[in-house]
């Protein structure tokens, strides 16, 4: 990726192949650099309206021959979201360049310290350059993005606290940036074992424990959905652990991601158009493994563990059926209605397996519901839970980092709705509000502090903003982060 840097210097005097400043609407440039702006100003082809750019020349007026003009909008309006996209519209416009250096004024926000700031503006100018094109034969590794993205600041005592959270953001969008590789992998690449490799890469990586069990391990413990889901699958199930243990032996934070590599949606199978897209059915575990990679980067003073199931759901001979009933493990009794849902019966065996931690608080995402994309659409994940005050943690996670999360009721009367008629539960409660009572079963087996994600309309899309693409967003590796940062300080 991208090195990000902080200088401290007047951006008039900075050197880079492409120098980029943010200007608020209605204000005008440093000094220094009014003259090369000029043209663009007093023309009114540029006005500082948000994410308006005017590419200048400065020949020798400025030791930077190019000047980048990027609008802000209202200064009261503009946000580290904001300034996340703006980073990575300059990242973005530098690697058409071909610019290899970048020198980017970073802006000052009325409600956000320059700490904060600079970690934003290093997400979004990473995060901009993200590209997956492993697969594209002939295509050059070196695809002509910046090697350098410094962020200027002239303030006193800026430069230690911007390098602080530019430090962050960096590592926050590393971990980002894998969580999509893991899920833009198609899955015959990306098998459970895969993740599980890469889940023992990370724990390698920063000294963190891992445990893998394979079917016969998943079988062993009880894990019947998981183990029930995996059936007919030849690419046989994981089941993964990570433990980063660096909060001093206190109760731990569980984050748990569903992994499905690839969903036909089993003997419920699924329609045609479109089905390739379910190789993003893992997005939850990519999430929590790329969560996991930022927070040994980041080194977090936290105990956080890690559990992702991994299968395939594929009909065949010895796949699971409608009117099918498991024991799962802890107990209770599941019917099966569809076997297309099957996420949250490894979410369930997930839950019930974290009851050994004691957590402090667990928080879960998965691509669950198609329910939850037609209630939000891709502009925020649902959010559920048993705890008003996980929730609201979870919520403000995500408003920080732009991965939104938006609170959904569990009523009583959702409850009602997945009771079983042959068994305790029934693993569907029919097509009215299906994301409620996807999370309402969920709920049945979560007995401590926990937050449900549901990530079906924010994990993977077919356009972005300026700093996603097409394909996998890495959604809610940040908000995840967030939230740990939150809960270590």
């Amino acid at each position: 990726m991208v090195r990000i840097g902080v200088k401290k210097v007047a951006p008039e005097e900075a050197r880079a192949d492409l120098l980029a400043l943010g200007l608020y609407a209605d204000e005008q440039p440093p000094e220094g650099l009014t003259a090369t702006a000029e043209p663009a100003l007093s023309s009114g082809d540029f006005t500082g309206k948000p994410g308006q750019t005017a590419l200048l020349y400065g020949g020798d007026a400025l030791p930077s021959p190019r000047l980048l003009l990027v609008g802000l909008g209202g200064r009261s309006s503009f946000t580290p979201e904001k300034l996340r996209r703006t980073a990575a519209t300059v990242s973005r416009r530098a690697r058409a360049l071909k610019a290899r250096s970048v020198a980017f004024s970073l802006p000052t926000l009325e409600d956000a310290d320059v700490a904060t700031t600079a970690r934003a503006a290093a997400e979004g100018a990473a995060l901009g350059l993200y590209r997956f094109g492993r697969y594209k034969t002939g295509e050059n590794n070196d695809d002509g993005g910046p090697e350098d993205f410094d962020l200027l600041v002239s303030g006193s005592g800026d430069e230690e606290a911007a390098s602080r959270g530019a430090g962050i953001g960096e590592k926050v969008a590393g971990g980002t940036a894998l969580a999509r590789d893991l899920a833009n992998e198609p899955s015959n690449t990306a098998t459970p074992e895969y993740l599980a490799e890469r889940a023992g890469e990370i724990g390698a990586r920063y000294g963190m424990t891992v445990g893998v069990l394979d079917r016969a391990g998943i079988e062993e413990e009880g894990l019947t959905g998981l183990a029930t889901v995996a059936r007919s699958a030849s690419n046989e199930p994981r089941f993964i652990v990570l433990e980063h243990r660096k909060g001093g032996g206190e109760r731990p934070v569980v984050l748990v991601g569903k992994a499905v590599t690839f969903d036909s949606g089993g003997i419920s199978i699924k329609p045609t158009t479109g089905m390739e897209d379910m190789k993003f059915d893992m997005g939850g575990g990519a999430a929590v493994l790329g969560a996991m990679e930022a927070v040994g980067a980041l080194d977090l003073p936290l105990d956080v563990v890690a559990i992702v199931p991994a299968t395939e759901n594929l009909p065949g001979g010895d796949a699971f059926k409608p009117g099918d009933v498991l024991t799962m493990h802890g107990g209770k009794t599941v019917e099966i209605l569809t076997t297309d849902a099957e996420g949250r019966l490894l979410l369930a065996d997930a839950l019930s397996y974290a009851r050994r931690y004691e957590p402090a608080a667990v928080v879960d995402c998965a691509t669950l519901t198609g329910a939850c994309v037609v209630a939000l659409g891709g502009h925020a994940s649902g959010l559920m839970g048993n705890d008003e005050d996980l929730i609201a943690e979870v919520r403000t996670a995500g408003e920080a980092t732009g991965e939104r999360a938006w609170p959904l009721p569990l009523f009583d009367e959702y409850t009602e709705q997945i009771k079983g008629d042959t068994a305790d539960l029934k693993n569907s409660g029919g097509r009215g509000g299906g994301a409620l009572t996807a999370g309402a079963f969920l709920k049945e087996f979560a007995d401590f502090p926990w937050a449900h994600l549901d990530i079906a309309g924010t994990a993977y899309g077919k356009k972005g903003n300026a700093y996603t693409t097409k394909g996998a967003t890495g959604t809610p590796a940040r908000l995840l982060v967030e939230f740990l940062i939150g809960r270590s300080g």
